[in-house]
C-alpha cells in the first residue's frame, strides 16, 4: 500500500469500520485499475496439482491472490479470500466442483470484500473466520479448531499481528500439505504490524508456522516477492538462497503474461526469509540486536521504509 499504510493504520483506529472498509475498497479498486486496467490481471492463473488436492491460484486486484482448493476425490472445494467473486464463480464452473466453504484470513477489504456478494451467489456456504469484522461468518474459529471439507483436513492457526483476528489455514490430506497465510507470511517477508507487535509476529512465524513440516507449500495473500527479497538481500548480502530466488522470481514476473511466484515452502522460508531468520547471527548483526524479538521489531521497522535500489 506504499505511503498510504500509515494513514490507513491511524484512521482504522479512529473511524467506524464501515467507513474504513469503503475507503479501502475505493483505494484498491483505483490501484487495480491503474496497474492492470479494467479487465486485466497482475498474473496468469496457475494450478498446482498435488496428489490428493488441486490448488488453483486466482489473481485479483493489483497484487492479491485468491485460492480455489479442491479435494480431487470428492470434488468439493474451498475458496480462500474471494475478493473477486466473478473470477471465483468462473473457476468453480470450469473445474466442475461444488463450492461448500469460504475461508477468510482477515477482515481487510482486499481479502474479505467479496464475501457478501459470493454468499448471495452461492447459497449455503460455510464461512469461516476469526474476526467479527468479517462479513458473513457462520463459524468463528480460534487457534487449533479443525474442520473437514470432503477429505481435506483444515486446522486453524491463530496468528494475530497484521490484524487482531488473523487466521492461517493448514490443510492436509494423506501426504499433501499446504498453508494459506494471508498477510502474515509472504514469500521472503511478513505483514505489517497494523494491529499487533513484534512478539506476536515472532510467535506466528517462528513458533506456529515455523513448526509446520518443511515440505508444506505456502500460499500467501499477495504477489510481493520482488518487494520482499531485495530487502532480505539487504539484510543478508551473502545469502545465496536469496540471490537464487530473486533470479527465479524475475524470470517468472518477466514472462508474458507474468507468472505467480507462489507457492514457496516452509523450508524455503527458513532459508531466505529474514523475519523467520531472526535467530540467525547474520540477521541479528544487521539489526544490531541479540534478542530475536527485538531483531524482529528492528527489521520490520526498517522494511516499512525500505526502497530497493
Amino acid at each position: 500500500m506504499g505511503g498510504w499504510t500509515s494513514l490507513f493504520s491511524s484512521l482504522s483506529k479512529r473511524v467506524p469500520l464501515c467507513l474504513t472498509q469503503s475507503a479501502t475498497a475505493l483505494y484498491f479498486r483505483v490501484e487495480a485499475l491503474t496497474k492492470v486496467g479494467v479487465r486485466g490481471y497482475h498474473s496468469d492463473e496457475k494450478t498446482v496439482d498435488q496428489n490428493t488436492m488441486k490448488i488453483r491460484i486466482l489473481p485479483a486486484l493489483s497484487d492479491n491472490y485468491m485460492y480455489l482448493l479442491v479435494d480431487q476425490a470428492t470434488m468439493e472445494a474451498v475458496i480462500v479470500d474471494p475478493v473477486d467473486p466473478d473470477s471465483v464463480i468462473r473457476a468453480v464452473e470450469e473445474e466442475g466442483v461444488k463450492l461448500t466453504t469460504l475461508l477468510t484470513t482477515h477482515h481487510h477489504w482486499d481479502h474479505a470484500g467479496g464475501n457478501a456478494d459470493l454468499i448471495k451467489r452461492v447459497p449455503g456456504l460455510t464461512v469461516i473466520g476469526g474476526d467479527d469484522r468479517i462479513d458473513g461468518v457462520t463459524r468463528k474459529v480460534k487457534h487449533g479448531d479443525e474442520l473437514t471439507v470432503g477429505g481435506l483436513n483444515i486446522q486453524c492457526l491463530f496468528t494475530p499481528c497484521h490484524t487482531t483476528g488473523h487466521i492461517c489455514y493448514y490443510v492436509t490430506k494423506d501426504t499433501d500439505k499446504a498453508v494459506f497465510t494471508g498477510d502474515t507470511l509472504f514469500l521472503g517477508g511478513c505483514g505489517r504490524f497494523f494491529e499487533g507487535n513484534a512478539p506476536q509476529m515472532y510467535e506466528a512465524l517462528v513458533n506456529i508456522l515455523g513448526s509446520l513440516p518443511k515440505e508444506t507449500k505456502v500460499y500467501c495473500g499477495h504477489e510481493y516477492s520482488l518487494q520482499n527479497l531485495p530487502f532480505g538481500q539487504h539484510v543478508e548480502p551473502d545469502n545465496q538462497h536469496i540471490k537464487d530466488k530473486i533470479t527465479w522470481c524475475k524470470t517468472q514476473r518477466e514472462a508474458t503474461p507474468a507468472l505467480p511466484t507462489v507457492p514457496s515452502t516452509i523450508e524455503e522460508e527458513w532459508l531466505l526469509n529474514p523475519f523467520m531468520r531472526v535467530e540467525e547471527s547474520s540477521v541479528q548483526a544487521h539489526a544490531g540486536e541479540t534478542d530475536p524479538v527485538e531483531t524482529m521489531r528492528a527489521i520490520r521497522a526498517e522494511k516499512d521504509n525500505f526502497r530497493s535500489k
